[in-house]
């Protein structure tokens, strides 16, 4: 159930935060966000988040608290079960391309574990209208960088997610 803004100024500065936390798990953006209340409307709102946001990047537990909200890919089965194609006009497409799919769910679960490996936390990307082959190709872009450009790069990413969760919570998008 969607939120108007008017109940959410009206909420106080405790459920307000965990509502925030629905849309990031940085507790540092969303006590601040939360605190910047009153909001006019929603255009305000989304320029404080960013403002709360490029604060929370002074602090990499910070960010790294934003990240860990987000699930892993990792899981094969549960990436197959986000990126299949429906399975309706699937029957004059050759057998290769189920394989060729899995194949690339397969690469995407093994780069996030060594983007992992390498920077310590999941590679964050925003997603939507995303297929796995573009997350992939994103990720073995990202994958060369070094962590001070990947934490940076996952920050903005973050921050798209947040953005449109925010929208979400107000039933805006």
């Amino acid at each position: 159930m969607s939120l108007t803004l008017s109940e959410f100024n009206d909420l106080s500065q405790e459920d307000a935060t965990a509502k925030l936390l629905t849309c990031c798990t940085s507790s540092n953006w969303a006590q601040q966000l939360a605190g910047a209340r009153p909001f006019a409307d929603i255009d305000t709102m989304l320029a404080a988040s960013d403002s709360a946001w490029n604060e929370a990047q002074t602090s990499e537990a910070n960010l790294i608290e934003a990240f860990d909200g987000h699930p892993q890919i990792g899981n094969v089965d549960s990436l197959k079960e986000k990126y299949r194609n429906t399975q309706d006009s699937a029957a004059h497409e050759q057998s290769g391309a189920a394989e060729a799919e899995d194949q690339v769910l397969e690469a995407l679960a093994q780069g996030n574990q060594d983007y992992i490996d390498k920077f310590g936390f999941i590679f964050i990307v925003f997603a939507t209208g995303k297929s796995a082959q573009q997350m992939l190709d994103l990720l073995l872009a990202r994958l060369p960088n070094d962590r001070t450009t990947e934490l940076a790069n996952a920050a903005a990413e973050q921050n798209k997610i947040t953005r449109l969760r925010i929208q979400k919570l107000f039933g805006l998008a």
